[in-house]
């Protein structure tokens, strides 16, 4: 009797040493309760919906359909899904406190959004967006008015939106054949798309700097800028690549509002040093006054 006590005792320690191990080891792969395959879907999912409402937002208040994409390939906007995940994973746990959710968006949208714009022209040299026209901004790169929206946005993602990308994650889990399938192909995905993130620095960089150096545009170190220049495009091969798959005309349709500060923190837009037509094509005419200056930036400066 003794000798069966103990041995229904060792096996529910090892039961209860496993159940531990798997608690742990789900632990170790989730970030604040979500999953970390789940998180790296959030990401893609909520970059081709930025991508989609900023082209949209191009073709109401520009008239044409232009690239509004953060990478060189695929339909992706990579600060909505960044900004998405972040929202995700510090508010998911108040669906229904809705005040909450509205600051928090707020705050962490504008967060976001400045870091992007910041490493942007830190890393790069290049900006991306600038509020410095618009009322109660913050060095140009976030302003109350965007950052209102985030704060709508935020509330409508976690309460509304969100559930239902769940729901749709949930349903194309199970028309995987194995679990370990689906995390195989997110992880691939997203891994596919940093190589895109890291190659379209690059091509940026090497863009801005030739631009630069063509076109005589009085930035600051400029000498620095004309060395990088010897040294790209004095290397033959590296020189061809370039202008084989980052060309001009490739650079410029992928990435219309490109710009620049000069040395006198002028704002040089990339797309008025080029002969080539920057969007696909006009969607529409714009009459109204206020935006025909944006108008005019677009046809053709």
């Amino acid at each position: 009797m003794e000798k069966e006590i103990n041995e229904k005792q060792n096996i529910q320690i090892e039961e209860d040493n496993v159940e531990k191990q798997n608690r742990t080891s789900i632990k170790k792969r989730t970030i604040n309760g979500i999953s970390i395959w789940r998180i790296l879907a959030y990401f893609i999912i909520y970059s081709v919906l930025g991508y989609i409402i900023e082209t949209l937002y191009g073709m109401i208040t520009k008239g044409v359909w232009e690239s509004r994409q953060s990478f060189l390939y695929g339909p992706f906007c990579g600060i909505y899904g960044l900004g998405a995940v972040v929202m995700i994973v510090c508010l998911h746990k108040f669906p229904r406190k809705f005040n909450t959710l509205f600051a928090g968006g707020f705050i962490v949208g504008s967060i976001v959004e400045y870091v992007v714009s910041f490493v942007g022209e830190i890393l790069l040299g290049v900006k991306w967006w600038d509020y410095s026209n618009i009322p109660l901004n913050i060095n140009g790169r976030i302003c109350v008015y965007f950052s209102i929206f985030w704060g709508f946005l935020g509330l409508y993602l976690i309460a509304s939106l969100n559930p239902k990308i769940d729901k749709i994650i949930d349903f194309i889990k199970n028309k995987f054949k194995t679990y370990k399938t689906l995390k195989t192909f997110v992880v691939t995905v997203f891994i596919l798309l940093m190589i895109d993130c890291v190659s379209t620095g690059f091509a940026i960089e090497f863009f801005l700097v030739r631009m630069v150096v063509e076109n005589d545009i009085d930035v600051t170190n400029k000498e620095l800028v004309i060395e990088q220049y010897d040294k790209i495009y004095g290397n033959e091969n590296l020189s061809k690549f370039i202008y084989q798959f980052w060309g001009d005309k490739k650079m410029i349709k992928t990435f219309p509002n490109l710009k620049i500060n000069d040395k006198n923190g002028n704002i040089v837009y990339i797309d008025s040093l080029l002969d080539i037509q920057p969007y696909y094509f006009k969607v529409h005419v714009i009459n109204n006054k206020n935006n025909k200056e944006v108008e005019e930036d677009i046809i053709g400066k």
